[in-house]
């Protein structure tokens, strides 16, 4: 089959591409940037999502579509997150209809769920996003479902939770860096709530599952094995073997103050990290394990491999600037001064 993957040259589209040609597949990928690693035998189109003409040409002769374009919270992208993450997965949907695509696979967020006030979340769970980025995740996923109703183009929608594994780095390099040098981090709250990650290889594994069944719907994922984020830092910390030690912030204080820096553009954190991180999040994976899908990563394992992979790869990624902003390192702006006091 042939597929386009928009987003290919990003953390998940660039890991979807290669499973898919690992497959046999035929894979195009769509993206502004081009990843000097991309295997030869995918092509590359240069192309903004936006760009109607572009992304029609680019779908011409396509089977399925996995659109993974989006501009992630690390960006504070303010009124382009609508552009690229609402209306650039409209255009991406109605344009896959009208080249006759038998497939659309959206990658959406767990955003969309906000603070949700029951656990285990479910697709079920109302969907109540508490920041701008997913205001536009919810939006985008909304048009998706509504193009794809209307032209009876089936459509399978992935939301996964946070995404851990050997080269994703964002936030999780300035907590790694500080784990690394012995410097306390710090949570917001006491960092006792469960919470969920996900693997990229197990959201993978799934990934393909879902393409290969052809059931459409909504689907959770994320590890069928996690504690709480206090447990999985302190662990990381243990087998790091430094001196780094959790703390906890109280949450009124820390989230009005980082609400500030953020504003000032002070800070890399972005509101959906400090106006959710400190609470319980985890989704409900029944029915994605009785489908056959059997996550071979838990919180700790995890969270091992990606400071691992970090370590190893240290000095490449404090030299590297360019890649998307899940593949490369973050500026930590005020936070170097809260770490110098660490």
């Amino acid at each position: 089959m042939r597929h386009l993957v928009t987003g290919g040259s990003g953390f998940l589209g660039n890991l979807i591409a290669r499973r898919l040609l690992a497959r046999g597949e035929q894979v195009r990928i769509l993206d502004i940037w081009e990843d000097a690693s991309r295997p030869p035998a995918i092509e590359f189109v240069r192309c903004d999502i936006l760009d109607r003409d572009g992304v029609a040409a680019a779908m011409q002769g396509v089977d399925v579509v996995h659109h993974n374009v989006a501009l992630v919270p690390l960006t504070k992208s303010g009124d382009r997150f609508r552009e690229v993450n609402t209306e650039g997965s409209r255009l991406a949907a109605e344009l896959a209809a009208r080249a006759g695509v038998q497939a659309f696979i959206h990658m959406s967020s767990s955003a969309l769920y906000g603070n949700p006030a029951q656990l285990p979340i479910t697709d079920q769970t109302p969907l109540r996003p508490v920041e701008i980025y997913g205001r536009a995740k919810l939006a985008g996923e909304q048009a998706v479902l509504e193009v794809c109703k209307k032209h009876g183009l089936p459509l399978i929608v992935i939301r996964p939770r946070t995404i851990l594994g050997e080269g994703r780095l964002g936030i999780f390099q300035i907590l790694f860096e500080w784990i690394r040098e012995g410097r306390d981090v710090y949570t917001i709250g006491d960092g006792n709530g469960l919470f969920q990650f996900v693997h990229a290889h197990d959201l993978m594994d799934f990934y393909m599952i879902a393409l290969d069944s052809g059931r459409t719907g909504i689907y959770n994922v994320g590890s069928d094995r996690f504690g709480t984020l206090r447990e999985g830092l302190e662990r990381l910390i243990q087998v790091a073997g430094t001196s780094s030690r959790v703390r906890a912030l109280p949450p009124g204080l820390t989230i009005a103050t980082l609400t500030l820096l953020d504003t000032l553009h002070l800070s890399p954190l972005a509101p959906w990290h400090y106006l959710t991180y400190h609470k319980p999040f985890h989704f409900d994976v029944a029915p994605l394990l009785a489908m056959g899908w059997k996550p071979r990563y838990s919180n700790d394992e995890m969270f091992q491999e990606s400071y691992a992979w970090f370590l190893q790869h240290y000095d490449r990624l404090m030299a590297e600037k360019a890649g998307g902003a899940h593949r490369r390192p973050v500026k930590e702006a005020i936070l170097r001064v809260v770490k110098w006091l660490s």
